[in-house]
């Protein structure tokens, strides 16, 4: 196999079982795998992951690769947190995730959300002096949630307060996010 840019790179994608946004999940794990890295997207439960559109049609399903329970976030060297209004809101209200979260953000590894993405990073307390940016109705969120501050950009990558954080703000920013994450991984 022909050396890739990301060989050796291991991701660990965290959602929910129903709601998160399609793309925001399938495009970088497509495009992070073809550049080599081994992508492992752990959800709540076994289950299928039913992925939307648009936070409303149904997408693709998608089998998890692990649990939140069995999952070992020292197994790998960057957080995914797709969006989906739903996927999001669920994720932030699960201590098992919020854990994976807390133990991404301590160790310093880095950290890649988009749109609705940054509400699990805002209730692990982990927003604290960066810059991001996220879908336009988080802002509020996040401001009170101590950030430095947010801004309207297709991706942001903030290296303040300890871990690279890397955000978007929804789907049409999937390019710019996804190659965001590629030199994060690589610096990692």
């Amino acid at each position: 196999m022909a050396d890739k840019p990301l060989n050796g790179h291991r991701v660990l994608a965290l959602v929910t079982n129903y709601g998160v946004e399609q793309d925001e999940l399938l495009v970088p794990l497509k495009r992070l795998r073809e550049d080599g890295a081994d992508v492992t997207v752990a959800a709540a439960t076994a289950d299928p992951i039913q992925t939307l559109v648009g936070d409303k049609d149904p997408g693709e399903t998608v089998r998890p690769d692990a649990t939140f329970e069995v999952v070992d976030p020292g197994d790998h060297q960057l957080l995914l947190l797709p969006g989906g209004t739903l996927n999001a809101d669920q994720l932030r209200l699960d201590d098992k995730a919020l854990a994976i979260v807390k133990a991404f953000v301590s160790s310093g590894r880095p950290v890649a959300a988009i749109c609705h993405g940054p509400w699990a990073l805002v209730e692990a307390d982990a927003v604290k002096g960066k810059t991001l940016t996220s879908y336009a109705s988080l802002r509020t969120d996040i401001r009170n949630a101590g950030a430095a501050s947010w801004v309207d950009k297709p991706v942001v990558s903030d290296t303040e307060g300890g871990y690279t954080l890397v955000t978007s703000r929804t789907p049409k920013d999937l390019d710019a996010f996804v190659d965001a994450i590629n030199k994060a991984l690589v610096g990692s």
